[in-house]
């Protein structure tokens, strides 16, 4: 059994690095969106069930996945937006700290909720061809 799930990842990490070798910046930006609200919701379900352990390795993967976004951000062809959405992205990186600290399951929430609305912007973005 055990081989057949190590199989099972093998073969999504291969499909994963394919999905991310052929998408398109706006696409690869949602798989960091998508990735960092699954490990969110993965964090949320650690703090209902008391895994300090899980909950922590989930936020920090959540952490992480911000700090790619704002890695993303053009700031000399976004301007304003750019620096808007840099801002937010410190202050969800603040909280989800503060949320592993104090494991507030309202905080999580909190960032969840704004990084969808980020994620519905994006989605409704329409990007120039190159």
């Amino acid at each position: 059994m055990s081989v057949n799930l190590n199989a099972l990842k093998q073969y999504k990490n291969v499909d994963l690095r394919s999905a991310v070798e052929t998408a398109s910046p706006k696409e690869l930006i949602s798989m960091l969106v998508d990735g960092a609200l699954t490990a969110m919701a993965k964090a949320m379900g650690a703090i209902e069930r008391k895994e300090i352990s899980a909950r922590t390795q989930q936020l920090n993967k959540a952490n992480d996945i911000i700090l790619g976004l704002k890695d993303f951000l053009d700031h000399e062809k976004g301007g304003e937006i750019a620096t808007n959405l840099d801002a937010l992205y410190d202050y969800m990186i603040r909280t989800l700290l503060h949320a592993n600290r104090t494991n507030d399951a309202a905080k999580v929430q909190e960032v969840m909720t704004l990084m969808l609305q980020i994620k519905s912007g994006w989605n409704g973005m329409q990007v120039p061809a190159a």
